[in-house]
């Protein structure tokens, strides 16, 4: 579908409004419109899908009375977002919700580990590790919004606080396993560290990963992992209310695929990870930014299946039940395993599945003729783009997963729905392969996104612009690679425009 044609603003004599077209309605895309309406500019957003949001969506695909968020699920970052919180979307109808536990880490043979919303409740709760848990944690749970000014951005720059930018790091570049083996005597504090780093989509024992632990660890035991009211769609209702209260308009249903559709702008924002990038024509990329999308690289999927059983998942510890997210997978020995698997290219045995029970903390995920029942959100990681041998393989594992720590599960099965990698990127295009990160986070991608560069939101002038989780600080619904483009877009207007409502070349 072509873009429709757009007038010019009508302005009155003297007056330039800059205007800005943004590709992509996730929340990155959302953000990035809302930061620019809200500063006065001419805002368009185009959408393939029918309704904006993106993977950020919820639906009844488990039957009516059903909320099933399609995509992201918990939002540790979402309630510690400064985008989010300077967008006031409290006012616009968000409303976060917590469960008892942010995070579960069932075990065999023992008590399950757990997370707090508290350093302390935590640490005593992991008996003899629960000193060396508080001097891993403590500093970042003090001074979370400290460590988030520095992390939530690129690293090629000075850090805004750099003592605790040292603090950090200290421990952030080693493996996960190595943390957890060195600090940590019992399986209960390796296996909640580990399970936190594995939000890295990379092995625990890749360096780097430390700091996923840290830093998950700490935003569940000062902010929590909360859900949001009524699925994750409503953080994309209230980004779409600051939107359009602030006059943008939003386009569903419009695929673009030539940037010489679009309306005229002085800045454009693409939504979109580096592959689809390179696929658009007429972006007028210089040949090194063209050359440094071309090299980057995708990784892991995430194969997802929701149930909708018949009553609450029978856990051996009940106290799992409480929690919003469970990490199923067992020991930090079977997580490492079952990851480098995913990495290579093979199905795990036992995979790490990533479960929601939204539930715990929002009640009115089922109502009317599903009044009773619990929607149980999964999904397992496997290889980029894998495909099933034969059907209902994966989620016959993701349920022998959950079975070792809740026997019964399936039993209470009334009805599943299954995506496959191929599956998810064909109704998300930015989930290639299934990749739920925008691109792998290995190597030099998890510090330097999108590649080496220390200008990560501007595409080589031009007005052209990058904002998605393959830019900094990557994946989430935290709208900050959004906000940060937008304002990189402001920034360039402000220097080279001067009332003159230039206008960038492609159009």
């Amino acid at each position: 579908m072509t873009p429709p044609h757009f007038a010019e603003p009508q302005l009155p004599p003297g007056k330039s409004v800059p205007r800005a077209v943004i590709v992509g309605a996730g929340p990155n895309g959302l953000a990035a419109a809302a930061w620019l309406a809200r500063a006065g500019w001419e805002v368009d957003v185009f959408e393939r899908g029918d309704s904006p949001g993106g993977a950020a969506a919820s639906a009844d695909v488990l039957g009516a009375g059903t909320i099933v968020d399609l995509g992201a699920a918990a939002h540790p970052f979402g309630v510690a977002s400064p985008v989010f919180r300077e967008l006031e979307l409290a006012d616009h109808g968000l409303e976060w919700l917590h469960s008892d536990y942010p995070m579960a880490h069932p075990l065999e043979d023992q008590p399950a580990a757990l997370l707090h919303r508290s350093l302390t409740a935590t640490a005593a709760g992991l008996g003899r590790d629960g000193a060396a848990w508080k001097r891993v944690h403590g500093h970042l749970v003090r001074n979370i919004d400290d460590h988030l000014d520095n992390l939530l951005g690129p690293m090629l720059r000075w850090p805004q606080h750099p003592f605790r930018m040292a603090q950090f790091g200290a421990l952030a570049a080693l493996p996960a396993t190595a943390t957890g083996k060195a600090l940590f005597s019992g399986e209960a504090a390796r296996a909640l560290f580990a399970g936190s780093a594995v939000h890295a989509l990379l092995p625990p024992g890749r360096p780097f990963t430390s700091a996923f632990g840290m830093l998950f660890g700490a935003l569940g035991m000062s902010r929590g992992w909360p859900v949001a009211r009524g699925g994750t769609q409503a953080v994309v209702d209230a980004l779409v209310s600051v939107v359009t209260s602030q006059g943008g308009r939003i386009h569903t249903g419009v695929e673009v695929r030539d940037l010489r559709a679009l309306p005229a702008a002085e800045a454009t924002i693409l939504n979109l990870t580096p592959a689809q990038v390179l696929r658009l024509e007429h972006t007028d990329l210089p040949p090194r930014v063209r050359r440094r999308l071309a090299g980057w690289t995708y990784g892991p999927g995430v194969f997802k299946v929701d149930y909708l059983l018949d009553g609450p998942v029978p856990w051996a510890d009940p106290r799992v039940g409480s929690a919003t997210t469970v990490h199923v997978a067992g020991s930090v020995g079977e997580i490492q395993a079952a990851e480098e698997a995913a990495a290579r290219g093979r199905l795990p045995e036992r995979p790490f599945v990533m479960v929601c029970q939204q539930q715990a903390a929002d009640p009115t995920r089922t109502s009317g003729p599903a009044a009773g029942t619990q929607v149980l959100w999964t999904y397992a990681h496997v290889p980029n783009g894998y495909r099933e041998p034969r059907p209902g393989l994966v989620a016959g594992l993701i349920e022998q997963q959950i079975e070792r720590f809740a026997p019964g599960l399936r039993d209470r099965v009334s009805h599943r729905v299954q995506h496959s990698p191929d599956e998810l990127s064909a109704w998300n295009p930015n989930l290639i392969g299934g990749d739920i990160a925008g691109g792998g986070m290995g190597g030099l991608q998890l510090l330097l996104r999108p590649g080496l560069t220390a200008d990560p939101y501007r595409l080589g002038g031009g007005g052209l612009y990058l904002a998605s989780g393959a830019t900094p600080p990557g994946a989430g619904v935290h709208g900050v690679p959004g906000a940060n483009a937008a304002r990189a877009a402001i920034h360039d207007v402000g220097k080279t425009a001067s009332g003159s409502g230039h206008r960038n070349g492609r159009h």
